[in-house]
Parts: structure tokens; C-alpha cells; sequence
């Protein structure tokens, strides 16, 4: 799937020439608030704050913005609750797309997203109508220099890990949701904190998009509903043939 890995860089590069770092913050001390109010301030006792505080640290976050994040929402007043909600639906070319969100209002949310798919060219199901698309895993990334390709698979094995997979990226690990936690503390202690760490939507199969101009409409698309601030994560299962993320580039 080296289209599919080339549009994964792609959108990469976009997202650091096309995001604002005050918005990509915001997202994330967002996060840190839902986990310290759900769970408290210590990452040790806390498994949804160490995946909020991983994602921090993978955006260059400054230390100071992460424990006043955390201070504040260990407060009495720490201002607004915010609840989890899916939206699932099509985007442009028919490829199946899954969006988390951290919302105050779902009646400004929900509104705003349906909006987003259908400017985009694509439409908002019901929940469910695209997840049996995907598996719903835990995902661990360590970087290429921590271990050989061979070594990392069977750590991340003895770990209780599914899958690994070695690319560019680095080495990339699956698990099951209900082992995410003792897969990531097994190989925490061994080799350090990973590079990144989260529960992911990994798509089953790949839907190819090869026009240009629809491959086009889905990357506006992408950016419109990364702009929201509501939207934390985006997951789909679009993959572009080399030849087309080519005349993107």
C-alpha cells in the first residue's frame, strides 16, 4: 500500500504548513482536561491522561501549557464539561470517515460536522454506518532507532501486542483495546515512552481515490473538519495510488 503511505505523508506535510500550533494546543488541552476530570491529576493511575500527555509531547507542547492544564482542571472551577461523540458517514469519493470529537454543545456540534460533510461533497450517516468498516485497536509508534524490525516484533509480542508493522514512520504497534494498557506499560519500561500512543480506527480495507480532482475535494475536506475545534481525531480509509499523491505533492 505505498499510496496509501505517501497520502499519510502528504497530509502530514500539510498539516504543518497549514495548521495554526495555537489550534493543534487546543485540541489537546482539551484532552488533558476530559482525562483529569473523568480520572485525576496523576498519569500513573490515570491511562487516559498518559494517551492525552503522549500527544502532547508528539506536538512539542511546552511543559508549562501541559501542568497548567492539568492544575486547572484539578480545580473546583475548571470550567466547561466536555463529552466524547462519534460522527460517521462518506466523505468525497465514497471513502468511509470517522470522527471524534470533544464537544460542550453536541447541538452547535453536530450541526457543524453534518455541514462539513455535506459542503465537502459527502454525507453524515447514523453511528454505525461506517465503524464495521475498521477495527477499533490500540496503536503504539516507536522510532526506527530504538530497536531492529525484528526486535521491536517480538517485544511488542511478549507484550501482549497483535501486529507490528515496520515503515518510515517507524515501528508501528497494534493490540487490542482491552490490552492498549499493559502493552503500552510493558514497553514502556523497557524502552521508554513510545512516540505516540492512542486508541485508533484502523481501516480493514483501503478505498482507492484515483482522479485528481476527487483526491483534491477529500484533502479540502480533511482540513475544513480539522479546523473545527471540536474535532479531536479523523480516521478513514482513503488510499491514493503514488501516481495521483504525486501531482498532489
Amino acid at each position: 500500500m505505498a499510496g496509501h503511505s505517501q497520502f499519510k505523508n502528504i497530509m502530514h506535510r500539510k498539516g504543518a504548513q497549514d495548521k495554526k500550533r495555537a489550534k493543534i494546543f487546543t485540541k489537546i488541552l482539551r484532552e488533558i482536561h476530559v482525562a483529569v476530570k473523568a480520572n485525576g491529576p496523576d498519569p500513573t493511575s490515570n491511562p487516559k491522561l498518559r494517551v492525552a500527555l503522549l500527544n502532547a509531547r508528539e506536538s512539542n507542547m511546552p511543559k508549562d501549557n501541559v501542568e497548567r492544564a492539568i492544575a486547572k482542571a484539578s480545580g473546583e472551577d475548571a470550567g466547561s464539561d466536555y463529552i466524547e461523540t462519534r460522527y460517521e458517514g462518506y466523505g468525497p469519493g465514497g471513502v468511509a470517515v470517522i470522527v471524534e470529537c470533544l464537544t460542550d454543545n453536541r447541538n452547535r456540534t453536530a450541526p457543524e460536522v453534518r455541514h462539513i460533510f455535506s459542503k465537502g461533497g459527502g454525507n453524515m450517516g447514523e453511528t454505525g454506518s461506517v465503524a464495521f468498516m475498521f477495527d477499533r485497536l490500540g496503536y503504539l509508534r516507536y522510532s526506527l532507532d530504538k530497536l531492529t524490525a525484528d526486535e521491536m516484533f517480538e517485544a511488542a509480542l511478549e507484550a501482549g501486542a497483535e501486529n507490528v508493522e515496520t515503515t518510515d514512520e517507524g515501528h508501528e504497534i497494534y493490540c487490542s483495546v482491552e490490552d492498549f494498557a499493559t502493552v503500552r506499560d510493558s514497553l514502556t519500561a523497557k524502552y521508554e515512552d513510545p512516540e505516540s500512543g492512542k486508541l485508533i480506527w484502523k481501516p480493514q480495507n483501503p478505498h482507492s481515490i484515483s482522479d485528481l480532482e476527487t483526491a483534491q475535494k477529500f484533502i479540502k475536506f480533511i482540513d475544513a473538519m480539522e479546523d473545527n475545534d471540536d474535532v479531536q481525531n479523523i480516521w478513514h480509509n482513503a488510499d491514493i495510488p503514488d501516481v495521483i499523491a504525486e501531482k498532489l505533492g
